[in-house]
């Protein structure tokens, strides 16, 4: 393992690590009066984020993570698809290169469910057929983080906790036409009101990071469905337990695309111990 991957590691702690508008309207009608109206006071619009997924019913995601600690920087990538009905996902996360450009280790298959992360190609000892179960609610920083991906409806719900939202303008992303919205999340605040098994990993990132207030950035499309959304967290983590800034994005796309995941029966997760580097 090398140096870079040993920091990252380190950040994520917890003893696991993966080493990834015209809300609900018709039309736009009204030009500036209607885009003034929207633009007033978006904080309800982004506290019902998690709800359009829902409507919007699955997509298409890619996360990135940027971490920073020590001087170094590593980011992990991941891609795949999200069912927002059954709070359901499958990404393939790609760890970052060593300086030699190649991978020490295969992308890490991630399977996203209330309450669980279910990993494979774990390495550390876990056999190549086998998956590794970790409960979400138990990490730190409830799986924000840990999983080198945050999962896409849980970035949505931690906006439930929005307390202060700017709208910054229309933009396009890939030929879609956005709204940006910057504003700050309170962790404490989006898990009071998030679903179950959302609600207890937000309630332990409220806890274990260094602040419960979550920067973020959001863009929205004119259904309201989130298009990309980044947030900037920091946390305690490390054998130094220096602050570890973290920065994750989430694009959305593809919405209505076939999403068949399966969570693995009892007798294809490890049991074992995971070894340590």
């Amino acid at each position: 393992m090398t140096q870079q991957q040993r920091r990252w590691r380190g950040a994520v702690a917890a003893g696991v690590a993966v080493c990834l508008g015209c809300l609900g309207a018709s039309g736009c009608s009204g030009g500036a009066a209607a885009e003034d109206a929207r633009s007033a006071d978006p904080v309800p619009l982004l506290r019902q984020a998690g709800r359009n997924l829902v409507e919007a019913g699955t997509s298409r995601a890619t996360t990135s993570m940027e971490m920073a600690t020590g001087g170094t920087r590593v980011t992990i990538r991941g891609q795949g698809v999200y069912d927002y009905g059954r709070r359901l996902g499958r990404l393939k996360v790609t760890l970052p290169q060593d300086p030699a450009g190649t991978n020490e280790h295969r992308p890490i298959i991630e399977l996203l469910a209330p309450g669980a992360l279910f990993m494979k190609n774990r390495g550390a000892g876990v056999p190549a057929d086998k998956w590794v179960r970790v409960d979400t609610a138990g990490l730190s920083d409830g799986n924000l983080v840990t999983g080198g991906a945050t999962d896409p409806f849980t970035a949505a719900e931690l906006l439930r906790g929005t307390r202060t939202a700017a709208y910054l303008g229309r933009t396009e992303l890939a030929g879609t036409e956005v709204r940006h919205y910057r504003g700050t999340a309170d962790l404490t605040l989006a898990a009071k009101g998030a679903p179950r098994g959302v609600r207890e990993s937000l309630a332990a990132a409220a806890k274990g990071f260094a602040s419960a207030e979550v920067p973020f950035d959001v863009y929205l499309d004119e259904q309201g469905r989130i298009r990309k959304i980044r947030h900037r967290f920091d946390f305690v983590g490390g054998a130094d337990k220096g602050t570890v800034a973290v920065a994750s994005t989430t694009l959305l796309y593809g919405f209505g695309a076939p999403v068949d995941v399966r969570l693995p029966a009892s007798e294809d997760i490890y049991a074992g111990r995971i070894a340590e580097h």
